[in-house]
């Protein structure tokens, strides 16, 4: 558990630096600290994790690739400039729903988990690809932003699989919870 929260607040500081004007504008460090800028991708990234962690089996590793491969996806179609509907009610919306999958526990079958997972990831995607400066660098940009959700989704996992493991698994479904409450006050412009 010491190391799970060591892993978690290296992450941390690096959130303010998202922004511009903290000499982070380009590149790889730039895509690392984008998703880190945000409450609902840390949110979502962490959910998934923690869904995976509940699944288990194939969605260990299956989910988070998916969020990431389709996340990637969406990211060159906002760099590309290609519009995509409802992304912030989509972005808001996983939130919202990923949350309740790990709140509830809810066990979908792996391809419907896979495919719920690759929609969300798509506008998330999009919302990184669009926010890409000038200059960037859009490849290492992208780079910077999968191996950060990666690391979210890792620290899911490792929080689900450390809290199964010492039987606080009902935590891992407050977390859910939070995740809920989080979507809901972003919705609402409460957050």
């Amino acid at each position: 558990m010491k190391k799970l929260l060591a892993s978690f607040l290296l992450l941390v500081p690096t959130a303010a630096l998202a922004h511009p004007g903290h000499g982070i504008e380009t590149g790889l460090l730039a895509g690392a600290a984008h998703p880190l800028s945000g409450l609902d991708h840390i949110a979502v990234m962490i959910a998934v994790g923690l869904w995976a962690a509940l699944k288990g089996g194939r969605a260990l590793w299956l989910w988070p690739a998916m969020f990431i491969g389709v996340m990637l996806i969406g990211g060159a179609l906002g760099m590309a400039h290609v519009a995509i509907p409802f992304v912030e009610p989509g972005i808001l919306a996983s939130v919202v729903v990923l949350g309740l999958m790990v709140a509830l526990a809810v066990d979908l079958p792996l391809w419907l988990g896979a495919t719920m997972i690759g929609v969300f990831a798509l506008f998330h995607g999009h919302a990184h690809g669009a926010e890409v400066p000038e200059s960037a660098g859009g490849i290492e940009f992208m780079i910077g932003f999968a191996v950060s959700t990666a690391a979210l989704h890792l620290t899911g996992i490792l929080a689900a699989l450390s809290l199964r493991s010492v039987r606080l698994q009902p935590l891992i479904r407050v977390a859910g919870a939070a995740c809920v409450v989080v979507g809901l006050g972003l919705s609402l412009k409460l957050i």
